[in-house]
């Protein structure tokens, strides 16, 4: 049997050349095909002509006729020994000795050989591996591994005839691919379950997915039903490939919150620069690995990945790798290549049998293999407790032909007949040899099946756990016997990293052992252990969820709160853990989880504690934050009114916690666009503060801030100015200037400056603030962004270009930071499409708009003032691509939409007018345009005053409209006025002065506002 070429990452599948000059064979099975690639290529390297082949000898032809294939022309062949290469057949130890004696007599000097086999399996070789004296070369460093392997292939000049001489001449020279010593390790390592040693077969599914991963495809999914190994693949993959990589990173992705939790750890692990807190963490490693920078070959592997609509916009792009696991064929939508992972075929189950279980014949494996239906999880928990059993194997099949005990367990229809039965038995004898075992598995089930922290539980008292618990955790001998013995026979695993991930720390426990242990409790058990769950949360918990340093140990106890039923307790210490987890969930980002337990946690406190209970109250505040982090401002409000409603009946209207209610609703109808309602709340809200709390109150001084926001959005700036005047001035006496809540009111006042057209004050307030910004909070607060990204609007003001390079920046750290869809991402990213649009890119900011506003629809409606505004920008983005019939219709679908969502009179009406006058020019409607630019400009008049920098650029958008109605005059008189107007306020080298003398056509761009 000839051996079949192979291809690798790094070399192709090679056809087998002439007799004359062929490659020299190098022959790997299994695992081994690293180990092969790199031989292969050291030999090139130094001048061997040599290709790497798998072998794969079919079962059914003889072991002697396969040796004699492998060398039937002229030229060494080398084999590549490890113990997978002879248990890659069915053959035992007596046929390989035969075979190899014989083709050494007939052949001598043909075969040669090395051991790649860890030096503590080298005894794992067969005998008849002795007959070909391998060259060991594990464990060595690469000079004296290459020097061991050459020594194999001796030049001519010592008598080899069959080396050929190295070719000096370049063009024939063996391109180089850069295979890695598989016996060096990656620089960082992390979260990889340790290597099964019984792990059997599966190699055409592993070589199906290096290929595909190595196609750069994006990612791979393995996914199947529950019990067939796909994290063992993983694993493997890991194991086998892992040389290939700088960086092998495993995360286990059964929620958000724990994926998140293990992509953050990996940020210092890679030796990146950040803070303490834990989302610039996770920005921090996924746009490392997003840039390739330190390491650009990488693998993430994300375990139990069964939600792909809650992480898929956490899996990174980037120059390297992603294996998924799950089983869920989403994946398949999120640009990813499935490929299904099936139980074993048959001649697979009968090697992993015979590995866990010795004494069994192939033909009592393949019996048991047929019994259970090739499962994998079920023939390793089968097999391993046969392994030391006396039952026969028919003894065990007529047991499960007896069918299941179901008043001993009962189990999920979904799970196969024959793990039902297998799994009744093994539960049985466990509890006959084992029983604390038993009571610990049942202990477990009250917690998430991934990853459980059983080290919670040992730190309890011993009074709070149940008498059997209580002794075994406090006999750590007698601990790690049970725990020996559930991962012998594959009920449990480690869930921690290597090294550590001992058996005290994590314990994983598969899905469907967990259902099934859990269903099979009494009414008693069940009560008795469920509350020794919540007892190991509550206990668990660190209080101040606002401190980021807490953030990992509300990663690791949130994900269990489902499983001890903690939304159906009435112990007010699991109400505040709830409440911390949602407040956690919040900072943290996570408003996705956060609100699914927000919503489910309302509805079970509403039946348990009723309606009016004060707990609910403190609920709905963590609730409805998580919702208007999102953009759920209707959400909100029916939460934050009803609140209100309850608070103000029951406490009376200066009661703090109705007031802080009262705020949130305030915050929710700014968010619909409902801003004079904001305005009569805050406004009331500010009173109440003042009279109750004093001026300088922390409370008092937040609602003014907020009224001036309501005032702002409202287009009433000089109010909003001075009220964030006095807040400013009192913050930085009571707090200082550097406290986080003076900058923010720094922005707020230049941001007020700005829109009054004070831009030469605004830049220069706000160029200050944003060095005590980065200085302060760091580059990567959100504030900080928000400060930069105002003081790029106050530059752009000064000309677009000199604006380019900080709007760029500011958009790709709030895009790594805060994510797409966010908002101040969006806002940022609505200024960035005006400048490529002035820029001489309308093209892309056409997109970029077009991005923005199905956000914006999505997340706010069609007719919000924010949507509506971004409509009017793409609007004006298609006239500079001369599509000026497009975009006449969408800068007037604009002005409509403003003028119903906020008025005539709101200078954002305003600007939508000056562009709709501007656009009618453009298509031949100049009464239109006249008429329309006269109201405007009167009304800019009379609401902003004669020297607004609006005002003026509507009067001269009326004197290009009256000019081309032949109104030469009074087109002139108007021009020269607002040209003077410019010059004096704005000076006469300022752009949008310059602009306006030369008669360039004038436009306003929407700008979303802080909310």
């Amino acid at each position: 049997m000839r051996p079949r070429p192979a291809g690798s990452g790094n070399h192709p599948p090679a056809a087998r050349p002439p007799a004359a000059d062929r490659p020299v064979p190098v022959l790997w099975a299994g695992r081994d095909r690293l180990w092969a690639a790199w031989i292969a290529e050291t030999l090139q390297r130094h001048g061997v002509p040599a290709a790497p082949y798998p072998w794969d000898p079919p079962d059914e032809t003889p072991l002697d006729r396969c040796l004699r294939d492998l060398a039937p022309d002229r030229g060494p062949v080398l084999l590549v020994l490890s113990p997978g290469f002879f248990r890659h057949s069915p053959r035992d130890g007596a046929e390989w000795n035969a075979a190899l004696s014989d083709l050494l007599a007939r052949h001598p000097g043909r075969l040669r050989a090395v051991s790649v086999a860890p030096t503590d399996h080298t005894g794992a070789l067969p005998r008849a591996a002795d007959l070909l004296d391998p060259v060991p070369l594990t464990e060595l460093d690469v000079p004296e591994a290459t020097r061991r392997l050459l020594a194999l292939f001796p030049p001519e000049t010592q008598g080899a005839p069959d080396r050929p001489a190295p070719d000096p001449a370049p063009e024939r020279a063996v391109p180089l691919t850069g295979a890695r010593y598989p016996g060096e390790s990656p620089a960082v390592w992390g979260g990889v379950p340790r290597r099964n040693t019984r792990f059997t077969g599966r190699d055409t599914l592993l070589d199906t997915a290096y290929h595909a991963l190595h196609r750069r495809t994006g990612a791979v999914t393995l996914y199947g039903m529950s019990g067939v190994g796909k994290t063992q693949l993983a694993a493997e993959y890991a194991h086998r490939f892992g040389a290939e990589y700088d960086v092998v990173w495993w995360v286990s992705a059964g929620g958000r919150v724990t994926c998140r939790q293990g992509l953050a750890e990996l940020a210092p692990a890679l030796g990146l620069s950040t803070g303490v807190e834990y989302g610039e963490r996770l920005r921090a490693a996924r746009d490392a690995l997003r840039r390739g920078d330190p390491y650009s070959r990488w693998l993430l592997i994300l375990d139990g990945a069964d939600e792909p609509d809650q992480i898929g916009d956490l899996v990174p792009a980037g120059p390297g790798h992603v294996l998924i696991t799950a089983r869920n064929s989403g994946w398949g939508e999120r640009n990813s290549i499935l490929l299904e992972v099936p139980v074993y075929d048959r001649t697979e189950s009968v090697a992993f049998v015979r590995r866990r279980a010795p004494r069994l014949s192939p033909e009592e494996a393949g019996r048991l293999a047929e019994a259970l239906e090739d499962l994998p999880l079920l023939l390793d928990q089968t097999a391993g407790w046969l392994r030391d059993s006396d039952l026969s194997v028919e003894e065990y099949i007529d047991l499960l032909r007896g069918g299941v005990d179901q008043n001993v367990v009962r189990i999920s229809s979904d799970f196969p007949l024959a793990f039902q039965t297998g799994w009744s038995i093994l539960l049985n004898n466990l509890r006959e040899t084992v029983p604390e075992a038993v009571d610990l598995l049942r202990l477990c089930t009250f917690f998430a099946p991934g990853a459980i922290p059983v080290h919670l539980v040992r730190d309890l008292p011993p009074a709070d756990l149940p008498p059997p618990i209580a002794a075994l955790v406090a006999d750590p001998a007698r601990w790690d016997r049970v725990i020996d013995r559930l991962r012998q026979y594959a009920v449990v695993r480690p869930a921690g990293p290597e090294p550590y991930g001992a058996a005290d720390d994590t314990l994983s426990l598969h899905r469907m052992v967990h259902q099934v242990v859990h269903a099979g409790m009494s009414g008693r058990e069940h009560t008795e252990l469920i509350d020794v769950a919540r007892r190991t949360l509550t206990a668990a918990n660190p209080g101040g969820p606002a401190r980021t340093a807490h953030w990992p140990r509300y990663a690791e106890i949130t994900p269990h709160l489902q499983w001890a039923d903690v939304l159906r307790s009435t112990d007010p210490a699991m109400h505040i853990l709830v409440l911390d987890c949602l407040r956690y969930l919040y900072l943290s980002g996570e408003y996705g989880e956060g609100i699914d337990l927000g919503r489910r946690t309302l509805a079970a406190w509403r039946e348990l504690l009723g309606e009016a209970h004060p707990r609910i109250w403190d609920l709905s505040h963590h609730y409805a934050n998580l919702l208007r982090a999102v953009g759920d401002y209707a959400g909100t409000e029916a939460i934050d009114r009803a609140a209100v409603d309850h608070l103000r009946e029951t406490r009376g209207g200066q009661d703090l916690e109705h007031l802080r209610a009262s705020g949130g609703l305030a915050a929710d109808l700014r968010g619909l666009g409902r801003y004079e309602e904001a305005r009569q709340i805050s406004r009331w809200i500010l009173a109440s503060y003042r009279e109750l709390l004093g001026a300088e109150d922390s409370r008092t001084l937040n609602a003014q801030n907020n009224l001036a926001v309501s005032l702002r959005l409202l287009g009433r700036y000089e109010e909003s100015l001075e009220l964030n005047r006095r807040t400013l001035e009192t913050r930085r006496e009571v707090l200082g200037p550097g406290h986080p809540s003076s900058l923010y009111s720094e922005i707020n006042y230049a941001v007020d400056l700005r829109l009054l057209g004070r831009y030469q004050e605004a830049e220069a307030l706000q160029s200050r603030s944003f060095r005590g910004h980065r200085r302060e909070l760091g580059p990567d607060h959100p504030q900080t962004l928000r400060a930069g990204h105002h003081l790029a609007l106050c530059r752009y003001l000064a000309g677009p270009a000199g604006a380019r390079a900080l709007f760029g920046q500011m958009l790709e750290r709030c895009e790594r930071v805060l994510g797409d869809h966010d908002p101040l991402t969006q806002m940022v990213a609505t200024s960035c499409a005006w400048l490529e649009r002035e820029t001489g890119d309308p093209a892309h900011a056409l997109v970029r708009h077009t991005e923005v506003e199905e956000r914006y629809a999505a997340m706010l409606g069609p007719a919000h003032p924010f949507t509506v505004g971004v409509r009017g920008n793409r609007g004006l983005t298609l006239l500079a691509l001369g599509e000026r019939r497009s975009g006449r219709t969408e800068i007037e679908h604009a002005y409509g939409g403003m003028r119903a969502a906020v008025g005539d009179d709101h200078p954002w009406t305003l600007g939508c007018a000056l562009n709709a006058s501007a656009a009618r020019l453009l298509t031949d409607d100049r009464e239109g345009a006249a008429d329309l630019s006269r109201t405007t400009a009167a009304t800019a008049l009379r609401t902003l005053g004669p020297r607004h920098p609006l005002t003026l650029t509507c009067q001269v958008g009326h004197a290009a409209a009256i000019r081309a109605t032949g109104r030469h005059e009074a087109a002139k008189r108007a021009e020269r006025e607002a040209l003077d107007g410019l010059s004096a306020t704005l000076g006469p080298l300022h752009p949008t002065t310059v602009r306006a003398r030369s008669r360039v056509r004038t436009h306003w761009d929407f700008e979303p506002q802080i909310i």
